[in-house]
C-alpha cells in the first residue's frame, strides 16, 4: 500500500525574471514587472509531498521530522531571505521561474531520500500562482 505524507514549509526570496541574451525590450515584453532590474520577493509557500510503502516496523513512509530537517537544511537556508539571482548558485544562469525553483529545490531533496521513495514539490509563488514538479 503505497501513501503520501506532505511537509509545508516556507521561504521569502527576492528575484528578477530576466535572461541575459535578450535586451531590456523583449526581457520587459515577455516578464513585465517581474524583469524590474532592481528585483521583486514573493513570500513563497512550500509543499514536499514524498510516496512509498508504509514502514511495517515504524508506521512511516518517511519520518516527517527528518523531512522537515531536509527540507530546512536544502531549501530554506539555501533559499530564505537570498537574491535567489545574485546569492543562489543554481540560479547562476537559470532563470529563477517558479517551474525552476520547483525543480532545483527537486533535485536539491531527491538524492537525499531512499530511492524507492517519490517526491514531488509543490511551490506556490503566490496563493493563486503555484506550480508542481515530480521529476517527470
Amino acid at each position: 500500500m503505497r501513501v503520501t505524507v506532505h511537509r509545508k514549509a516556507h521561504f521569502n526570496a527576492a528575484h528578477r525574471l530576466f535572461r541575459k541574451d535578450w535586451d531590456l525590450a523583449k526581457n520587459e515584453l515577455i516578464f513585465g514587472k517581474c524583469s524590474n532590474p532592481n528585483f521583486h520577493g514573493h513570500n513563497y509557500d512550500l509543499t514536499v509531498s514524498v510516496t512509498g510503502e508504509i514502514d511495517q516496523e515504524t508506521g512511516f513512509v518517511m519520518d516527517l521530522k527528518v523531512l522537515k530537517d531536509l527540507i530546512y537544511n536544502e531549501v530554506e537556508v539555501a533559499f530564505d531571505h537570498k537574491n535567489l539571482n545574485i546569492e543562489v548558485k543554481e540560479f547562476k544562469d537559470l532563470n529563477p521561474t517558479a517551474e525552476n525553483i520547483a525543480v532545483v529545490i527537486w533535485n536539491k531533496l531527491k538524492p537525499k531520500l531512499k530511492p524507492e521513495l517519490d517526491l514531488s514539490v509543490t511551490l506556490y509563488e503566490t496563493p493563486r500562482n503555484f506550480v508542481t514538479y515530480n521529476g517527470k
